[in-house]
Order: C-alpha cells, then sequence, then structure tokens
C-alpha cells in the first residue's frame, strides 16, 4: 500500500485464485512475461519499486518547496528551476499512483527501467502539451519561459536521480517503442484479416439465401 492508502491493483489475493494465462508462479511469486525485455516481471517487485519511488517523489516535492520558500522573489530563475523540477517529480508521482492502483491493465506490470522509459515519453509529451498551451499545471508563473527551458534541460537527469537508474536506463527506449509499432502492425494486420473473412461469409452468406 502507498503512503496515502493506495492499494495494490493486483493484490495476492486476487493473483492466487484468479484464472489468466499470463500470470504464472515460481518459488519467487507471482509474475508476468515481458514480451520486450524477454524476462520475468514480479508483481512484489514491481510493486515495491513503485513504493519506494512515492518515498523519493515526496521527499523530494518536500525539499523543494522548502528551497522556493526561502528564495527571495528577486531570484527568478533559481524559483523558475525549482518549478520544473517540481512539474517533473509531480508526473512521475502521478505515474507512479496510477500504475500502483490498476486493476484493468496487466499491461502496467513492467521492470523498473521500462517503467523508467513510459514516465520519460509521458513527461515529454506533457512538456510539450505545456508549451502549446493544451494544458495547464498549478506550478507554472505567468511567464514560464524559464520554467520551460529548464525543463527542457534537466527532464531526463532529473527522472536518473530520483529513479535512482544510471544513464544508460533510458537508452532502451526507443527499443520498447519499435516492439510497440510492431505490435499495433501485427494487430493492424490481423484485423483487416478478419474484416476480409467477415465480409467474404457475409458475401456468400447473402448468395446464398
Amino acid at each position: 500500500m502507498l503512503s496515502n492508502g493506495t492499494p495494490r491493483g493486483f493484490p495476492e489475493k486476487w493473483l492466487s485464485t484468479v484464472t489468466e494465462p499470463r500470470v504464472h508462479e515460481d518459488k519467487n511469486g507471482f509474475f508476468i512475461y515481458s514480451i520486450s525485455e524477454n524476462c520475468k516481471v514480479y508483481f512484489e517487485e514491481f510493486y515495491h519499486f513503485l513504493e519506494e519511488i512515492e518515498k523519493r517523489c515526496l521527499v523530494e516535492l518536500g525539499v523543494l518547496n522548502y528551497k522556493t520558500n526561502r528564495t527571495s522573489l528577486d531570484h527568478q530563475e533559481t524559483i523558475s528551476f525549482y518549478q520544473a523540477r517540481q512539474i517533473i517529480v509531480e508526473q512521475l508521482l502521478k505515474t507512479v499512483y496510477s500504475f500502483y492502483s490498476d486493476s484493468a491493465n496487466l499491461g502496467v506490470i513492467m521492470s523498473p527501467w521500462c517503467f523508467g522509459t513510459v514516465v520519460l515519453e509521458k513527461i515529454e509529451i506533457y512538456k510539450e502539451r505545456l508549451v502549446r498551451g493544451e494544458a495547464t499545471d498549478p506550478n507554472l508563473p505567468d511567464f514560464p519561459y524559464y520554467v520551460f527551458s529548464y525543463m527542457n534541460e534537466i527532464y531526463k537527469k532529473t527522472l536518473l536521480e530520483v529513479l535512482g537508474f544510471p544513464p544508460e536506463a533510458f537508452a532502451m527506449r526507443w527499443q520498447y517503442s519499435e516492439l510497440l509499432k510492431r505490435y499495433s502492425r501485427v494487430l493492424s494486420d490481423v484485423n483487416s484479416s478478419l474484416q476480409q473473412i467477415l465480409q467474404t461469409v457475409k458475401s456468400r452468406w447473402n448468395g446464398s439465401a
């Protein structure tokens, strides 16, 4: 359970009783097999990882709040740096809450590095939406130029620091993205084939009627 009382989306009781072909168990516990990473991902390890990241995020946000409150308004660039970092950490924390509580999609169960690449891309999308004015954030000042500049400069480093990852953790991101694209193409091809079969069956049925 997270510090705010959020329960695990897939608790052990559910795992031990569900009939789900993607859920397996060995001597180390329940797991799913990650095709993209070619490895086992254990539910207990995944949830423990998210619990630790939540703690890190909350500590980081507390430190940022303290520093911001003690910084003179004359130092707008310094405040903008803190605001940019706060936006990044809050988006990470938001993803932690979302994935931890998800009880409908086994796709959220993934390795720490894979989770990091997902958050990285989420922040890049969010950052672009902020710049285009398609989203708002309570940490943005009336004139957010410096905040945007610092976000572009520090978002990768900030994530690596809070997650406790080495720089190479994000080197796999394009492999994940490429695999997702391949799966999407396969599913699209399968869907097209099914539609063709259904159309053929329908035509023959109408012809024989």
